[in-house]
């Protein structure tokens, strides 16, 4: 990967930085990383949580906190030659913005909510490139039509909350742009989007990419991404860089055992082993063939008991309009399918689609505007919540994010024991602390955990406590609300497989919500597809990928990222 080094842009020469932890205690969190990255390519920065990835790129900007990261003196960073550790904080500051910018994972963080879209791009401007106001703001305009914006005069008057998420990372890459940097830096842009936004996302990298000659640092921990961008790839774990080389070399011959598992743990639309593979597999001496992964088959069958029967849901909400006006909002729009027991319906479609309005209102999280949900042929949307006390415990549900979901203040003990206490599960304490430990082994979790908080835990120990809390009340039915979407590659293989393992156990059924296609081919049975509040096509996992009837499903199918394919980028 590094050639000449007039080719290079950007040298990272054995970078260690050091964590000065509470207590005092050193975490080393980069350990004698080198890359480079060259002029007018991608490369990206690639593993798990915790490798080290979003360090090392922002060791590259200086933003790392200076009362707790150390740096060791011999770590060098070269851009252009110039060594940017050695830089004093004004020289720094110049560079950071103008000749490399930074595009973060999460823009509702990144954008100031009390400054217009259009307001925060031209301070870039101002600040960086000397423009008068006037000036910043027709650039401003212009950058937000180049990043796809509609409209793009109207929303440069938008606050960052009036803007969907793809639209805040488009504001995003404008702001990163707009200086026209020679490094991009990209860390995790798409993680939460949806694939079509994805997919429009890293196309627009790209083409920026080709008009301004610009080089990209890209960080993720999504091969698939990988494979559809980047000229060179770097993998990194715990710190340490296992294997570097063209894109090519890595997907076609990978050569470290950790390189062949991300590459495997992930869900592929052509294959559905039984259990999917996770990094220990690879790690063991004998390693994995993945040749020998047992296949199954999945569907709905003529003779499928049903569990749930939803017709006709409808959800509207009601939001303000202005100081006294209110409208109307239709949510969800005559929503009906059935879910069988010990099977898995997956339910997809982009952002806004009404997918997670369907799970929180089957809940009776959201007040129903309509329909019925006849749950062993009783009506819930009818019950009082006296009537419907019996029914929650049947119907649970996961949801996205783990680290808003568990109490913070409870140990892991008390948010597993207050349903069963609620619901009079079990005989007694006693009996309640016994099941608890149980179910917490049945995830995989160990028994310390019992006394332990939320904090303590990773955001894949997390999602498994939460599943841990949904079982005990024995459900029929667990809604999967984005789930896994947060999680790394090898943490979500677990999960899935946890899940797999519980619906063959307790013979429970699944609604799978989520925007990753793969996953929701990986694990349903069932899939249907929603649009703007309304059902667009429901059929057989596998025929629904195979055969799409609606254009919709097939734009969708069509945005899923396939990886690697020769010839469809020089290595």
């Amino acid at each position: 990967m590094a050639g000449d080094n007039m080719d290079n842009l950007l040298e990272v020469q054995n970078l260690n930085v050091k964590f000065r932890l509470d207590g005092g205690t050193i975490f080393d969190a980069v350990k004698g990383v080198s890359f480079d990255v060259p002029r007018n390519s991608t490369v990206a920065l690639v593993g798990e949580s915790g490798s080290g990835k979003s360090v090392s790129a922002m060791s590259i900007v200086r933003l790392l906190p200076p009362e707790q990261a150390i740096l060791s003196p011999d770590s060098k960073i070269l851009f252009n030659d110039q060594n940017l550790l050695a830089l004093d904080d004004a020289p720094m500051r110049s560079i950071r913005g103008k000749d490399i910018s930074v595009i973060f994972q999460e823009p509702m963080t990144s954008l100031n909510p009390v400054f217009t879209c259009g307001d925060q791009i031209a301070e870039t401007l101002r600040l960086h490139m000397g423009m008068t106001r006037r000036q910043a703001w027709s650039r401003a305009e212009e950058l937000m039509n180049e990043v796809g914006i509609p409209t793009p005069k109207l929303r440069m008057h938008s606050f960052p909350h009036e803007m969907s998420g793809g639209q805040q990372q488009r504001v995003m890459i404008a702001m990163a742009i707009a200086c026209e940097p020679q490094l991009l830096i990209a860390d995790e842009p798409t993680t939460a989007l949806d694939v079509t936004i994805q997919k429009q996302i890293l196309d627009l990298i790209g083409s920026l990419q080709q008009k301004h000659k610009m080089s990209v640092l890209f960080i993720t921990h999504d091969l698939a991404v990988v494979g559809e961008i980047a000229d060179h790839v770097v993998v990194m774990q715990q710190g340490e860089i296992k294997e570097k080389g063209t894109a090519k070399a890595i997907f076609e011959a990978p050569q470290h055992p950790y390189t062949k598992a991300l590459l495997s743990c992930r869900p592929n639309v052509d294959s559905r082993p039984k259990r999917l593979p996770v990094i220990e597999d690879f790690l063991r001496p004998e390693g994995l063939r993945l040749e020998n992964l047992t296949q199954q088959t999945r569907g709905y069958a003529d003779d499928d008991e049903i569990v749930l029967d939803v017709r006709n849901l409808s959800k509207r909400f009601q939001l303000k309009d202005g100081l006294f006006k209110k409208r109307e909002v239709a949510a969800v729009q005559g929503a009906s399918f059935k879910l069988a027991r010990g099977k898995t319906l997956g339910l997809v479609g982009e952002s806004g689609s009404g997918k997670t309005t369907v799970g929180l209102t089957l809940m009776r999280l959201h007040s129903a505007s309509g329909g019925e949900v006849l749950f062993d042929g009783v009506d819930l949307l009818k019950l009082s919540e006296k009537q419907m006390m019996k029914y929650k415990r049947r119907i649970q549900i996961v949801f996205q994010n783990p680290y808003a979901s568990l109490n913070p203040r409870f140990t892991v003990g008390q948010i597993l024991l207050e349903p069963m206490t609620i619901h009079k599960i079990g005989a007694n304490e006693q009996e309640r602390v016994q099941m608890a430990m149980a179910l917490l082994k049945r995830v995989g979790m160990p028994e310390v955990s019992f006394y332990k908080y939320p904090h303590e835990f990773s955001g894949g120990q997390r999602q498994r406590i939460a599943i841990a809390r949904c079982l005990t009340m024995k459900p029929d039915v667990l809604i999967c609300d984005e789930s896994v979407s947060a999680l790394d590659v090898s943490v979500q293989a677990q999960v899935l497989n946890l899940l797999q393992d519980l619906q063959d156990e307790y013979k429970m059924s699944y609604i799978f919500i989520s925007h990753d296609l793969a996953v929701v081919k990986y694990i349903s049975d069932q899939v249907m597809v929603m649009s703007e509040g309304n059902v667009i096509e429901v059929a057989n996992s596998d025929e629904i990928y195979l055969h799409p009837q609606q254009e919709y499903t097939k734009k969708l199918l069509g945005s899923i990222p396939k990886g690697w394919q020769e010839g469809k980028r020089a290595a």
